[in-house]
């Protein structure tokens, strides 16, 4: 049956694991009782043993590969010194019991080490023989990584273990960006902790497993369990699948996801290493496998070129006497293997010259008497210095530098391939040293490389259907339906969330946002807008939080602020509006308006000021213009004259001089005037705009939670919860408002004190009502967003698609089309305005300074038009006055516009009239 579960390690697994291998043990001793005998040690052969499944590709190359080595070791005497390697392969076919009975037959028969076992499940078992009798395991090809912990210190891992390539998964998945995957794995030691190790490392990138499906173990899996599966997984959002098993089973699944229509545009398949070793070692696939994996990724052990490595290759057709087995990389680890446990060997006999064994006390007597036998197994004494020995190895093979830490090979690295029509591609490589690069790990070490500053890089990639581009990853669930989209049915600020029929009918600022977001998404996305509440009052969106947690929402969208208890069940987009809890009290508040530079005067005293300004640039220009040339000239010049010069002294900017002694007693008067009025017309306009008449004595949170005023807040919000939990307000103080006229009433009628709500709710209600202001600042800071289920991959679309329309501007319009058409009417603001009474006493001092300067004026010019008259009687009477008969008044007036010449001295006088009667004698 197939099952979806999470396999986890335990202490009672554990447990239950070693019972079975001891039961395994004691089958297997008394199957090879009557076939085993003591050997005796023999220095001049060296033996070790195999034992891989030789039916198997890494079996058979293993084999090729093996032998070769064994040649190579046996020909060159100077490697064990005249001694010969001798090497023995049991075939295992595939069976654990098999596997485990070729064991035992090496551990009676005087073997220094066993090159294998194939699968990791033997392995495990092997390793607590291997641990009681000393003898080194080495495998290239069990590679569960829990093998390679303290537990199994005679257990070595010539080949990097499945840590390292799930590392490389992990990185390959976050360098695409892909935030959920499914693993699809056989159900067996390897790929069991290998799965686990790989949702360890997806954690740490903060991706995740969403789907992990186990298959039968290996060669038992059939055709119906691996469709089921696959069914199942076709449902899912998820369209990145990890495919972490075996050859046979691996083919069979990707025959089945072609008949189900899986290898199409949209997804992705990663395999392990099973993969790249198959297509490496076939000559040809079966013709209805390559079209089955066609886009695919997998990996493959990276092995830098070389000369030797080359030289292998070459002889390859000859050593596997032309058959259609190809070289693989476990070849040419099992090769190293060989030749690493000859040097090892070599080390221990140059050191102690001899190879020795001796009984098992341990075991001799386990059953006390009973007809089983355990005397027959013999501990390598010099077990523990070949052990050491092969882990301080430090040797060029035909993978590369051999050298270990920790029990595992330094500088694990990876071909990343992709399967084309043409076999694979590589597009890059993995190495623990550099992450994914386009680099070969081995140019790599040459340089000086820092990985912090690396930047990941792949080469293009041709992905399952033909596609080019990057599939997105996931899919909203093929189930047939339209997404549930709850909405909150609001009876106020229906600004937000204006409730209707259908679908179409829901409007309003949070909608508008939403389908904006949601047009901007590179799919389409089919949905539904379903209201949430009774339509009486506002509904909790707690409750409607929780429905998008229980799935039965797919979505909410509306006015939902972002606080921390929400985000712990569902996950929220990007904000579209900041929003934040603020104080509300009763204020009285000057609206702005176009004209608001007039509100610090009263009409009356612009019309006084204007008139004053005039009044000035006229007395000033009649005490100037006798004696001033400033002051005269044609008549429209000197009305522009007097207008300009009264209205520029109110910036002190006049430009003319003053030069008779009334007229600059006059300005200097009339410029401490506009000083003062100018002064207090910057103040009271400062006044206007920056000071409000507060009607309560609430400045913020700290006064408000002091007090013992009741506190409003809105239904539904989350302020309630946040003033009653978070900052320990009594419950009793507390008044649930429902709309925004309730809110204006109770502070009007003094029910409460203050109203504590959310920014967008206030600014709204503050374009209604005047007569209220925010005090102090936001005391949270939060926003709007909207929900979805955990781990949703729409939440994160739609957060990139609101920066969108934030970078734009297109969200500013759509806050604009909802609240920048409102504004409060303008007030009264007379109470602010300066009025005529306030400046009365300046302005008449003003006004007698003129009026004394112009009688002043007066009385001079008429004492020197009266002189003027005695001086010269005849002068008085010209020519063109006889012919129109002027009058007294005229003669005066005449006498008053011509210019005044200027007095002379005595001396100067003299001067000129000796000059003037010189000039008349010549």
């Amino acid at each position: 049956m197939l099952y979806f579960v999470d396999p986890f390690r335990s202490n009672e697994s554990s447990f239950g694991l070693m019972f079975m291998n001891m039961v395994w043990l004691l089958l297997v001793l008394f199957c090879v009782q009557g076939i085993i005998s003591e050997g005796s040690s023999r220095n001049e052969v060296v033996k070790v043993g195999a034992i891989f499944s030789l039916s198997s590709v890494n079996g058979k190359v293993s084999k090729i590969a093996i032998e070769a080595a064994e040649k190579d070791v046996n020909s060159d005497p100077s490697v064990l010194g005249g001694r010969k390697l001798s090497i023995s392969i049991h075939d295992a076919n595939y069976s654990g019991f098999l596997g485990i009975t070729g064991a035992m037959k090496y551990m009676v028969s005087d073997t220094v080490a066993i090159l294998g076992p194939e699968d990791s499940t033997m392995a495990h078992i092997l390793s607590h023989l291997s641990n009681e009798l000393h003898i080194p395991l080495l495998s290239f090809t069990a590679l569960d990584p829990t093998l390679s912990s303290l537990q199994y210190p005679y257990f070595i891992q010539t080949a990097p273990n499945d840590k390292f390539q799930m590392t490389a998964i992990a990185d390959i998945i976050h360098y695409y960006d892909w935030h959920d995957i499914v693993v699809v794995y056989t159900d067996d030691d390897q790929c069991r902790n290998g799965m686990i190790e790989l949702g360890d490392k997806l954690e740490e990138r903060s991706l995740k497993i969403s789907s992990k499906v186990p298959l039968p173990p290996y060669q038992t899996a059939t055709r119906t369990q691996v469709q089921d599966a696959l069914v199942k997984i076709k449902m899912m959002e998820s369209r990145v699948i990890v495919l972490y098993t075996f050859s046979k089973t691996g083919f069979l699944v990707f025959e089945v996801a072609r008949s189900l229509k899986m290898m199409e545009p949209g997804y992705v398949w990663i395999t392990s290493s099973w993969l790249s070793t198959e297509i490496d070692s076939s000559s040809s696939l079966p013709l209805n496998i390559p079209n089955s994996i066609q886009g695919v990724l997998t990996l493959r052990l990276h092995t830098p070129d070389s000369k030797s490595k080359q030289s292998f290759i070459s002889r390859w057709n000859e050593l596997s006497n032309t058959s259609s087995i190809r070289l693989n990389t476990y070849g040419l680890y099992a090769y190293d293997t060989v030749w690493m446990i000859a040097r090892g060997v070599k080390k221990l006999l140059d050191r102690n010259g001899t190879i020795s064994f001796s009984k098992d006390t341990k075991s001799a007597g386990i059953l006390n008497g009973e007809t089983l036998d355990f005397s027959s197994l013999r501990i390598f004494n010099e077990g523990n210095a070949l052990l050491n020995n092969l882990l301080n190895t430090s040797m060029m093979g035909l993978t590369g530098p051999i050298q270990f830490q920790d029990k595992s090979p330094v500088r694990p690295s990876y071909d990343i391939l992709n399967v084309v029509k043409s076999g694979m591609k590589r597009i890059g490589y993995w190495s623990n040293y550099s992450g994914l690069s386009v680099v070969a790990p081995e140019t790599l070490y040459r340089k000086s490389f820092n990985r912090s500053m690396s930047t990941n890089q792949l080469n293009s990639t041709m992905w399952p259907g033909g596609l080019a581009t990057k599939p997105r990853g996931w899919v909203l669930p093929l189930d047939g339906r339209r997404l549930r989209i709850g909405v909150p049915r609001r009876v106020s600020y229906q600004e937000f969330v204006m409730p209707g029929n259908g679908t179409g009918t829901i409007k309003g600022y949070c909608i508008d946002v939403f389908t904006a977001a949601i047009n901007l998404l590179p799919y389409a996305v089919k949905y539904e807008f379903v209201l949430f509440g009774d339509g009486e009052e506002n509904p909790s969106y707690l409750e409607l939080v929780n429905k998008v947690e229980q799935k039965e929402f797919d979505a909410a969208v509306g006015d939902i602020a972002i606080v921390t208890s929400r985000t712990k069940i569902v996950d929220f987009t990007q904000p579209y509006i900041d929003s934040g809890l603020v104080v509300l009290t009763p204020m009285k508040k000057v609206n702005s308006s176009p004209l608001a530079f007039l509100r610090p005067f009263s009409p009356m005293m612009w019309a006084v000021t204007a008139a004053f300004f005039f009044l000035i640039g006229l007395v000033v220009w009649t005490l100037e213009h006798r004696k001033n040339d400033e002051f005269r000239g044609h008549p429209r010049t000197q009305i522009v004259t007097i207008l300009w010069f009264g209205f520029s002294t109110m910036f002190f900017a006049q430009r003319e001089n003053v030069v008779s002694t009334l007229g600059r007693f006059v300005i200097v008067v009339w410029l401490f005037v506009v000083l003062i009025i100018t002064s207090s017309y910057t103040a009271n306009l400062t006044s206007i705009f920056t000071v409000q008449l507060a009607t309560s004595p609430i400045t913020g949170i700290d006064s408000l939670i002091s007090s013992n005023v009741h506190i409003g807040f809105q239904v539904g919000s989350f302020a309630e919860t946040y003033l009653s939990e978070q900052l320990n307000v009594q419950k009793s103080r507390l008044i649930a408002l429902g709309s925004p006229e309730e809110y204006a009433a109770a502070l009007k009628n003094g029910t409460v004190g203050a109203i504590v709500d959310e920014q967008p709710y206030i600014d709204l209600f503050l374009t209604e009502y005047c007569d209220y202001s925010i005090q102090g600042q936001q005391f949270t800071k939060s926003g709007w967003g909207f929900a979805f289920p955990r781990d949703s991959p729409l939440a994160v679309d739609l957060s990139t698609a609101i920066l969108t329309l934030s970078e734009n501007g297109h969200l500013q319009k759509i806050h604009s089309k909802w609240f920048s058409t409102k504004s409060c009417s303008s007030g009264d603001s007379d109470s602010e305005q300066l009025h005529l009474q306030s400046f009365i006493g300046l302005f008449s001092i003003c006004a007698g300074v003129c009026l004394l300067a112009l009688l002043l004026h007066f009385l001079n010019t008429m004492c020197q038009f009266n002189r003027h008259l005695k001086k010269d009687p005849e002068a008085s009477t010209t020519s063109a006055d006889a012919g129109t008969g002027a009058t007294p008044l005229r003669k005066f007036l005449k006498f008053a516009d011509k210019k005044k010449e200027r007095r002379t001295s005595y001396s100067k006088r003299k001067v000129e009239d000796a000059m003037s009667s010189e000039h008349v004698e010549g």
